[in-house]
């Protein structure tokens, strides 16, 4: 397997609204991330995935953009950008922008073009339909509830929108307006920056006929089958990388709904020529129970294996993994897959030991390094996310009780991972010296950067340790993994090896002891303890059988 820079490389995501104020206005915004850089290289990361701060309406909180070249106001200027871009890069960190390009703002200048007629010479950027029979061209349900298309008065047809209705799609169909994205693309890569982490990549081909995906009935139907991995989305993406990213030395990772590893070879694929990683969506779905998303189920740890393991061994020699856990569109990982109480601590050095002991990149999302957790507003009046105030509505209207909806918005709703970024105990959590846009979360007085780095046994100095220990040991990026104990329904085990050395993994994933028996004798000469989450763990041996603590993390490597 070919060595990439980018494969050796953490990435840590930053939700700029999110991160820190700079002008006490209450957003956050780049001279707030500038302010912070030291914090970043102090952390041992090495490339940083801007979420976007382009000219925006904020329906979707950025993720609609209105001018592609342009900074939105209320994050700062082109030259704060320009100067954030070179305090990294001064710092020897890169950095990757978001790529929106499934989708724009009903507010940027194409689309205001293309709705005035349905001969205006920006009509075919989009996805005009007209209505059959009164109603939608289709019956297509938006990511957001409801309909997928919107009428438009001005000429009666309908267009097509897989997320808010302020959130048009993109025609891909159209040469022109591929052309365009290419030139966009290609004029931040000029201004220096190293690649581009690209929003529902996997959904800018449709199905041309745009069918029905249901019966017929008048509901709304989720239609992934005719948008997803598309019947032309290799022939784009080749020809991105061919006319753009292909002339650079830069990274790239496409989020991709639905994608199985089969299909993610095809992305990734080193002889294929289209992106570097995929964000695949298996894991995120393991708590989703038949009614989706809001439909929560508990997770359980042979379902977890079982998908990680899968997507470890498709891609390897193949193609390269993401590794995350948490992101802007996913609650807290110390909540859904640890214990954010007792165990707080424990469990989320114990899913960092995970995350950075698997072939792949590992992506760690801002406030992850101190063990930040979920929140619970008291009222849904106090959300913020487009996508859970429209599913709020649209439960409430069907009749379904407002405790089981809330329920359901503690666990996965994605304001869980837009509270501000806690930084001390002071008055919210000195994120800002303003109104938060959004409430801070109360367990800032506990859990906060300032209290965490004074602590040498904190969960941020165990993530420094991880990420260095990976740099310094190249079988932790390019080791290949075989499980261990895969019918064990407490622990996750698995092995690492490249050439003559082997790391053991053992992973107590629950919140009481457990013995482990290895079924195979794990004795290979010199062995001393990698890195582990409690201090006295035995430091020079692995033996056939170990008792766990509570979420007890071991890694060990093995040397002849």
């Amino acid at each position: 397997m070919k060595k990439q820079w980018w494969k050796e490389s953490v990435v840590y995501q930053i939700y700029p609204r999110s991160f820190m104020d700079g002008n006490g206005d209450g957003i956050g915004d780049i001279p707030g991330i500038l302010s912070k850089l030291d914090y970043l290289q102090n952390l041992g990361v090495d490339v940083i995935w801007l979420s976007p701060v382009y000219e925006s309406p904020n329906d979707d909180n950025g993720y609609d953009i209105s001018d592609y070249r342009s900074i939105l106001g209320e994050f700062g200027t082109i030259d704060d950008w320009k100067s954030l871009l070179e305090g990294l890069h001064d710092r020897g960190m890169k950095l990757i922008m978001d790529l929106v390009v499934n989708h724009s703002s009903d507010e940027h200048a194409w689309f205001v073009e293309s709705r005035k007629s349905k001969d205006n010479p920006y009509r075919d950027y989009y996805i005009w339909r007209e209505g059959k029979g009164g109603k939608e061209p289709n019956d297509w349900g938006s990511f957001f509830s409801g309909s997928a298309w919107q009428r438009d008065e001005a000429t009666g047809e309908y267009f097509l929108h897989l997320f808010s209705k302020k959130q048009p799609d993109l025609n891909w169909e159209n040469e022109a307006l591929r052309q365009e994205i290419y030139d966009m693309m290609t004029w931040w890569l000029d201004l220096g920056i190293d690649g581009f982490r690209m929003d529902v990549i996997n959904l800018i081909s449709k199905v041309p006929e745009l069918p029905n995906a249901g019966n017929g009935d008048g509901k709304y139907v989720f239609g992934g089958e005719y948008f997803m991995n598309g019947p032309r989305i290799h022939e784009y993406l080749q020809e991105m990388n061919r006319k753009v990213l292909s002339k650079y030395d830069i990274m790239t990772v496409g989020e991709a709904i639905g994608v199985t590893p089969e299909e993610a070879s095809l992305y990734v694929g080193e002889d294929r020529g289209e992106l570097n990683m995929v964000f695949h969506f298996e894991l995120m779905d393991v708590d989703s129970g038949p009614g989706g998303k809001w439909d929560v189920v508990p997770w359980k740890l042979s379902d977890l294996k079982r998908i990680i393991g899968k997507w470890q061994r498709s891609l390897h020699g193949k193609g390269w993994n993401s590794l995350y856990l948490n992101n802007h569109d996913q609650p807290r990982m110390v909540s859904r897959f640890g214990d954010d109480g007792r165990y707080r601590i424990e469990s989320a050095k114990m899913l960092a030991t995970l995350l950075h002991t698997l072939q792949g990149t590992p992506y760690v999302y801002q406030g992850e390094e101190l063990g930040m957790v979920n929140v619970k507003f008291d009222g849904v009046s106090e959300y913020k996310d487009i996508e859970t105030l429209n599913m709020y509505e649209e439960y409430a209207a069907a009749g379904r009780d407002h405790s089981e909806i809330m329920n359901s918005i503690y666990v996965k709703g994605r304001d869980n991972a837009r509270t501000p970024m806690q930084w001390n105990g002071s008055a919210n959590a000195g994120f800002t010296t303003g109104t938060p846009w959004i409430r801070v979360n109360p367990s800032y007085m506990d859990i906060n950067a300032e209290r965490t780095l004074a602590d040498e046994n904190s969960v941020f100095h165990y993530y420094r340790k991880l990420i260095r220990l990976r740099k310094e040991n190249e079988i932790a990026v390019y080791g290949d993994y075989r499980p261990l104990l895969e019918n064990d329904n407490r622990v996750f085990a698995y092995v690492r090896s490249l050439g003559d050395d082997r790391l053991v993994v053992v992973l107590n994933f629950f919140g009481a002891p457990a013995e482990v028996v290895f079924d195979e004798l794990i004795a290979y000469g010199n062995c001393e303890l990698y890195i582990g989450n409690y201090e006295d763990a035995p430091r020079n041996e692995l033996e056939q059988r170990i008792e766990l603590r509570p979420y007890e993390a071991r890694v060990y490597k093995l040397t002849k």
